[in-house]
């Protein structure tokens, strides 16, 4: 009982716990920045530890309902891969004429987020378990048409330089395998007698593996930022305004799609929320011209996880958890 209180009352702080783990990750990184390289290294093992726990924490059996929801597939597939391509283009306009900036903001505003956005969803009461069976397929459809946005936004020269590794390796590492080995510890959970525990353990460790990453990415990449502010600071109120309009945009296609509060909230946590984190590897695999790419992708992360803590607080207010958009 104990352990119990104790998971549920940081749950209750974790926003403040998020917000402090950013803080001390950042003072840490511009105090010592000769981790940023270790941190940077130790970026993607706590990102497979996180989406380990999260997906632990889901129960599988609503998977295949969730997957046979044609609907709310459709509406996240829709909203990530047509109406926002057509945001983030018109965002892009106002920094097209610096490259780099241009690209790092298309790299992280065109890939919808597979990981935490499970998290948030889930505290604003959103359909976790949807959002979990849409991973896997948003991550492909991504692989498969950000060079294509690419091609279309910026030119054939930038496509021929990207390395596909990064993202396969990203699938591999961070969906695939952390997803297998929750599903196998579930079910040998159900068999074994300290399989509760263990359960409860790594529920436990949700929230600290949250902060972890959180830390681990800002320090790494904090005194580059710092560096580099005064030709970032211009990518700052794109971002703010991508998650503004995002709202909206998310509630309609909900409503089109005839969906209920709980996935309603899913569509618009999934359609603001974009893939920094597993991004990260790619922008850093960028030739030296293109330098700034990540530094533009990280900054995304710190305009994102702020507006994290405020959509957690008006989502929910605009979309009662006893709504339903359903016709039926």
């Amino acid at each position: 009982m104990g352990i119990t209180r104790v998971i549920k009352a940081v749950e209750r702080r974790q926003i403040g716990l998020y917000l402090l783990a950013i803080v001390a990750g950042a003072v840490f990184g511009w105090l010592v920045p000769a981790s940023s390289v270790p941190l940077e290294q130790a970026i993607n093992p706590a990102l497979g530890l996180l989406l380990f726990a999260t997906f632990l924490g889901i129960p599988f059996a609503s998977i295949g309902k969730a997957v046979r929801d044609v609907r709310f597939m459709a509406t996240v597939l829709v909203l990530n891969f047509v109406v926002v391509p057509g945001v983030v283009f018109g965002l892009s306009r106002f920094i097209a004429d610096d490259r780099a900036l241009l690209i790092g903001m298309l790299m992280v505003l065109l890939t919808p987020c597979i990981d935490y956005v499970i998290v948030f969803s889930g505290l604003a009461g959103g359909s976790s378990d949807r959002l979990l069976a849409a991973a896997p397929l948003l991550m492909l459809t991504q692989m498969l048409l950000l060079p294509l946005y690419l091609l279309v936004f910026v030119g054939p020269e930038l496509v021929s330089a990207i390395e596909p590794g990064p993202f396969v390796e990203a699938l591999v590492l961070l969906i695939i395998i952390p997803l297998v080995l929750a599903a196998l510890t579930q079910q040998w959970a159900k068999r074994a007698s300290a399989g509760g525990s263990v359960m409860t353990m790594m529920e436990g460790l949700m929230v600290p593996l949250m902060m972890l990453t959180l830390a681990v990415v800002v320090g790494s990449q904090i005194v580059s930022v710092g560096n580099r502010i005064g030709s970032l600071l211009s990518v700052i109120p794109i971002y703010a305004a991508f998650l503004v309009v995002m709202v909206p945009l998310g509630m309609a296609a909900s409503r089109i799609g005839q969906l209920d509060a709980g996935s309603t909230k899913a569509v618009i946590f999934s359609g603001a929320t974009r893939n920094s984190l597993v991004v990260l590897p790619l922008a850093l695999a960028l030739p030296e011209p293109l330098a700034l790419v990540p530094l533009v992708v990280v900054t995304q992360t710190l305009v994102e996880l702020i507006g994290m803590v405020a959509y957690v607080k008006i989502v929910p207010k605009i979309i009662s958890t006893d709504q339903s958009l359903q016709s039926s």
